[in-house]
């Protein structure tokens, strides 16, 4: 056997044990060595078989050894952790923006870091069919565009979409290319989102990754780093509500004690709370006022009052107002 028959038969006894063992499934040297023959044509005794193991070993593949009645050799830790890949699984399957092709592929792959006996596992768990996904193949190259562009700090440009109740995506500004320098891009609500500085406006603005377009990166450098200095991306979601712009204000809101883990989850537990009495406590948030900052209150219901300021009170009745309007008789 030449030298490159002995490099790659160590390679493919690496795959053979990847690909047919975990913890549960085991194989000793006579089996690697059917196994060699049968896969890749190629021969080999069981002392070679221990020779390869240990020089696996040496180069940092846990190759297990069991000892005992049914004795033999399995891969131990892997880069994923099997219960890692069924979550990666679960949030491949679940995100509306990947595509249902997109998702396959990356599932596919994901199997492929896990021994054939728990890929079936994980390909049963797999129900991509009926799930709402996007159809915009598009969106997964944009999001590595503009991961490109904030790490080389350059500006993108991109054509802006709103949906039509034909259900055809629209070029806003008759498909004006928007300029704008990239910042953040952050999750919310099932939907990615990029924070982003817009030099003309001067502010930061929000957009929808799935409504880009034709998405370039440019020449110019980004701008906005003054306002990005001290930015933390999480504080920004607590206070808003479905990524919608509005003015900062900060809301007392009366609520009863079972929506304590309601109040905890949306912001967090550095939060200020205080009991009122036994039914009820106080807590005072920061939000971005916005319509659906009310729809947020009013799908909570009568558990929950803005108390302070007033004019955010009275924003909210006349939000109420305006809808209970559209259903008088």
């Amino acid at each position: 056997m030449g030298v490159y028959e002995t490099k790659l038969r160590t390679l493919y006894v690496m795959r053979i044990l990847a690909e047919n063992t975990d913890q549960d499934h085991i194989l000793n040297a006579t089996d690697i060595c059917k196994l060699l023959e049968q896969q890749y044509q190629i021969h080999a005794d069981r002392r070679t078989i221990y020779g390869e193991i240990e020089a696996l070993r040496m180069f940092g593949v846990d190759i297990i050894q069991q000892k005992g009645k049914a004795s033999g050799y399995y891969i131990g830790e892997r880069s994923f952790e099997f219960p890692e890949l069924k979550l990666l699984v679960d949030s491949v399957q679940s995100s509306k923006f990947i595509t249902e092709k997109k998702s396959r592929e990356l599932i596919f792959k994901l199997e492929k870091l896990c021994s054939t006996f728990q890929a079936e596992q994980l390909a049963k768990q797999v129900t991509i069919l009926n799930r709402l996904k996007t159809e915009n193949e598009e969106i997964y190259y944009s999001v590595d565009k503009i991961h490109s562009a904030i790490y080389n700090n350059k500006k993108i440009q991109f054509q802006y979409a709103e949906w039509t109740p034909k259900k055809e995506l629209r070029f806003r500004k008759n498909g004006m290319f928007y300029k704008i320098s990239p910042w953040v891009l952050t999750w919310d609500d099932e939907k990615y989102y990029l924070i982003a500085f817009d030099d003309v406006a001067g502010k930061v603005k929000h957009y929808r990754v799935d409504k880009m377009k034709h998405l370039d990166i440019c020449e110019e450098d980004r701008e906005g780093q003054k306002q990005f200095e001290k930015f933390d991306p999480s504080e920004l979601t607590k206070k808003t509500f479905g990524m919608y712009g509005g003015m900062e204000i900060g809301v007392k809101l009366l609520c009863q004690n079972s929506l304590a883990g309601v109040i905890l989850d949306r912001f967090g537990k550095d939060v200020w709370m205080r009991t009122v009495d036994e039914n009820q406590f106080i807590v005072h948030v920061n939000v971005v006022v916005s319509p659906q900052f009310f729809g947020w209150i009013t799908g909570i219901g009568a558990h929950m009052k803005i108390v302070e300021p007033m004019e955010v009170r009275e924003a909210y009745r006349k939000y109420l107002e305006t809808i209970l309007e559209g259903y008088r008789v």
